[in-house]
Protein backbone atom coordinates (compact mmCIF):
# COMPACT_ATOMS: atom_id res chain seq x y z
CA UNK A 1 0.00 0.00 0.00
CA UNK A 2 2.91 2.47 0.85
CA UNK A 3 4.07 2.15 -2.98
CA UNK A 4 0.41 2.60 -4.55
CA UNK A 5 -0.05 5.81 -2.45
CA UNK A 6 2.92 7.03 -3.39
CA UNK A 7 1.82 6.21 -7.43
CA UNK A 8 -1.33 7.74 -6.90
CA UNK A 9 -0.15 11.20 -5.55
CA UNK A 10 2.01 11.33 -8.49
CA UNK A 11 -0.12 10.47 -10.89
CA UNK A 12 -2.95 12.58 -9.49
CA UNK A 13 -0.05 15.52 -9.41
CA UNK A 14 0.89 15.10 -12.96
CA UNK A 15 -2.65 14.92 -14.33
CA UNK A 16 -3.05 18.26 -12.58
CA UNK A 17 -0.33 19.72 -13.81
CA UNK A 18 -1.40 18.65 -17.20
CA UNK A 19 -4.57 19.47 -16.91
CA UNK A 20 -5.67 22.20 -14.40
CA UNK A 21 -2.04 24.01 -14.31
CA UNK A 22 -0.86 23.93 -18.38
CA UNK A 23 -3.68 23.09 -20.11
CA UNK A 24 -6.30 25.40 -18.61
CA UNK A 25 -4.00 27.92 -17.71
CA UNK A 26 -1.62 28.55 -20.54
CA UNK A 27 -3.26 27.37 -23.64
CA UNK A 28 -6.73 28.66 -22.72
CA UNK A 29 -7.09 31.08 -20.39
CA UNK A 30 -3.61 33.02 -21.64
CA UNK A 31 -3.18 31.18 -24.81
CA UNK A 32 0.37 31.39 -24.98
CA UNK A 33 1.19 28.24 -26.18
CA UNK A 34 -0.25 24.66 -27.64
CA UNK A 35 1.56 21.39 -26.86
CA UNK A 36 2.78 21.54 -30.30
CA UNK A 37 3.48 24.74 -31.63
CA UNK A 38 5.44 23.56 -34.68
CA UNK A 39 2.76 23.54 -37.44
CA UNK A 40 -0.19 25.30 -38.21
CA UNK A 41 -2.92 26.03 -36.03
CA UNK A 42 -5.88 22.95 -36.43
CA UNK A 43 -2.64 20.35 -35.53
CA UNK A 44 -1.62 22.30 -32.53
CA UNK A 45 -5.24 21.85 -30.86
CA UNK A 46 -5.50 18.21 -31.91
CA UNK A 47 -2.44 18.56 -29.57
CA UNK A 48 -3.73 19.86 -26.94
CA UNK A 49 -7.10 17.26 -27.26
CA UNK A 50 -4.79 14.32 -27.06
CA UNK A 51 -2.69 16.09 -24.11
CA UNK A 52 -5.64 17.13 -22.51
CA UNK A 53 -7.32 13.29 -22.47
CA UNK A 54 -3.62 12.22 -21.41
CA UNK A 55 -3.83 14.44 -18.46
CA UNK A 56 -7.44 13.37 -17.50
CA UNK A 57 -6.57 9.32 -17.69
CA UNK A 58 -3.73 10.07 -15.39
CA UNK A 59 -5.45 12.45 -12.98
CA UNK A 60 -8.66 9.75 -12.80
CA UNK A 61 -5.78 6.88 -12.74
CA UNK A 62 -4.45 8.33 -9.85
CA UNK A 63 -7.76 8.68 -8.14
CA UNK A 64 -8.81 5.46 -8.89
CA UNK A 65 -5.85 4.58 -6.82
CA UNK A 66 -6.42 6.35 -4.39
CA UNK A 67 -9.93 4.77 -3.18
CA UNK A 68 -8.46 1.48 -3.84
CA UNK A 69 -5.69 2.76 -0.94
CA UNK A 70 -8.72 4.27 1.06
CA UNK A 71 -10.86 1.14 1.10
CA UNK A 72 -8.08 -1.38 1.80
CA UNK A 73 -6.63 0.93 4.96
CA UNK A 74 -6.28 4.87 6.24
CA UNK A 75 -4.85 7.33 3.69
CA UNK A 76 -1.78 9.03 5.15
CA UNK A 77 -2.89 12.51 3.41
CA UNK A 78 0.63 14.10 4.31
CA UNK A 79 2.28 11.51 2.59
CA UNK A 80 -0.27 11.92 -0.53
CA UNK A 81 0.25 15.80 -0.56
CA UNK A 82 3.98 14.86 -0.71
CA UNK A 83 3.58 12.62 -3.56
CA UNK A 84 1.05 14.88 -5.35
CA UNK A 85 3.44 18.06 -4.91
CA UNK A 86 6.15 15.14 -6.31
CA UNK A 87 4.14 14.47 -9.32
CA UNK A 88 3.22 18.15 -10.39
CA UNK A 89 7.23 19.12 -9.48
CA UNK A 90 7.96 16.20 -12.04
CA UNK A 91 5.64 17.27 -14.71
CA UNK A 92 6.42 20.47 -14.73
CA UNK A 93 10.03 19.95 -15.01
CA UNK A 94 9.83 17.25 -17.42
CA UNK A 95 7.68 20.18 -19.74
CA UNK A 96 9.84 23.09 -19.23
CA UNK A 97 12.95 21.41 -19.84
CA UNK A 98 12.27 18.30 -22.53
CA UNK A 99 9.23 19.70 -24.22
CA UNK A 100 10.65 23.83 -24.39
CA UNK A 101 14.53 23.45 -24.30
CA UNK A 102 14.87 20.01 -25.33
CA UNK A 103 12.94 19.19 -27.94
CA UNK A 104 11.65 23.10 -28.66
CA UNK A 105 8.33 21.57 -29.48
CA UNK A 106 6.48 24.70 -27.64
CA UNK A 107 7.96 27.69 -25.74
CA UNK A 108 6.02 29.06 -22.40
CA UNK A 109 5.29 32.24 -24.32
CA UNK A 110 6.15 33.55 -27.51
CA UNK A 111 7.65 37.18 -28.48
CA UNK A 112 8.88 37.96 -25.02
CA UNK A 113 12.74 37.40 -23.71
CA UNK A 114 12.08 33.57 -22.30
CA UNK A 115 14.72 34.13 -19.16
CA UNK A 116 12.32 35.18 -16.74
CA UNK A 117 9.40 32.61 -17.96
CA UNK A 118 12.08 29.61 -18.02
CA UNK A 119 13.50 30.81 -14.86
CA UNK A 120 10.17 31.15 -13.16
CA UNK A 121 8.60 27.69 -14.76
CA UNK A 122 11.76 25.38 -14.15
CA UNK A 123 12.77 27.18 -10.93
CA UNK A 124 9.08 26.25 -9.36
CA UNK A 125 8.89 23.12 -10.74
CA UNK A 126 12.00 21.98 -9.42
CA UNK A 127 11.14 23.82 -5.57
CA UNK A 128 7.53 21.87 -6.03
CA UNK A 129 9.73 18.47 -6.73
CA UNK A 130 11.66 19.00 -4.01
CA UNK A 131 9.49 20.17 -1.01
CA UNK A 132 7.27 17.14 -2.29
CA UNK A 133 10.51 14.71 -1.98
CA UNK A 134 11.17 15.90 1.45
CA UNK A 135 7.82 15.26 2.71
CA UNK A 136 7.52 11.75 1.25
CA UNK A 137 11.17 11.61 2.71
CA UNK A 138 9.94 12.37 5.94
CA UNK A 139 6.71 10.58 6.37
CA UNK A 140 7.95 6.88 5.02
CA UNK A 141 6.70 4.28 6.80
CA UNK A 142 9.03 3.17 9.55
CA UNK A 143 10.60 -0.36 8.48
CA UNK A 144 9.83 -3.24 11.25
CA UNK A 145 13.26 -5.11 11.83
CA UNK A 146 12.41 -8.69 10.48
Amino acid sequence: MARRIVLSGVLFGCGIAASMIDLFIFHLALQWHHFYDLSTTEIALTADGFFHAFGWFITIWGLFLLADVRRRTAVPWTRWTGAVLTGVGFFQLLDGVLSNKVLGIHQIRYGVDLFLYDLTWIGSAGALLLIGLLILRRTRPTQVPA
